[in-house]
């Protein structure tokens, strides 16, 4: 099925829009380098593993959780769709010599609730970032030989203010020139949850968050057996 989307990407939880046409950044609202190293003092001073995001990369101090997860689908992905994961032991000092200024996200993993409830209560207190709030474990299964181990572990994800996918799609819109009601907004998540609230049609896959469930107008088969693809099946005409 080819619905012909190859012009535009948005990407980093809506940190930045991507003209695949004229391959160039049309919008992007990144998090600032001084925010992103007293996030990882605070990290390291709890002993709280996190994970740095670009548009180029993952950076790590170990395969843990998230980055486990992405390590593990690198080994289905054809080389030029590899996630790039850096794996450093100083974090704090590849930032500061990190040339760039791109900083997408951070997340956050603990699988101890309350180790998790504590950390969280610290990072509301940072000025001009949006800390996700997420209620439920994120679970996650990777395959080791002909097996499949559940990976779960609370998180959460921090950008700059006002980063979400909504508000990076919002923009494309106006770009584009058409209203909220001609989108499809499709998600799992709870980071998804203003894209299904304001598109024309909200729509969760079968394996989304409850509470995303909840505010959908559609749910379509889960994303391991074609949920996207149906729903466009179902609400576009001429594909």
């Amino acid at each position: 099925m080819n619905v012909g989307a190859n012009e535009f990407l948005i990407a980093g939880n809506g940190a930045f829009v991507y003209d695949m046409q004229k391959k160039e950044i049309i919008y992007k609202n990144y998090i600032e380098r001084q925010k992103i190293l007293k996030i990882i003092k605070i990290c390291e001073e709890n002993n709280i593993f996190y994970t740095i995001y670009t548009p180029d990369a993952v950076i790590t101090k170990t395969l843990a959780y998230n980055s486990l997860f992405y390590n593990n689908e690198n080994k289905k992905n054809a080389l030029d769709k590899k996630i790039n994961i850096n794996i450093t032991e100083d974090i704090y000092n590849y930032i500061q010599d990190y040339k760039k200024g791109d900083f997408l996200k951070i997340t956050i993993c603990d699988n101890d609730k309350y180790i998790f409830a504590g950390i969280m209560n610290k990072l509301r207190k940072i000025r001009n970032v949006d800390v996700l709030d997420v209620g439920h474990m994120s679970r996650k299964l990777i395959k080791s030989g002909t097996e499949e181990i559940e990976i779960a572990y609370f998180y959460t994800e921090i950008t700059n203010k006002n980063v979400n996918k909504w508000t990076a799609l919002n923009n494309l819109i106006k770009i584009l020139g058409i209203s909220k009601e001609e989108v499809i907004g499709i998600g799992d998540n709870i980071n998804d949850k203003e894209l299904i609230e304001e598109s024309g049609m909200g729509i969760a896959v079968g394996n989304s968050c409850p509470d995303i469930k909840q505010i959908a107008k559609d749910i379509v088969s889960d994303n391991n057996n074609s949920g996207v693809a149906e729903a466009i099946k179902k609400y576009i005409t001429n594909v």
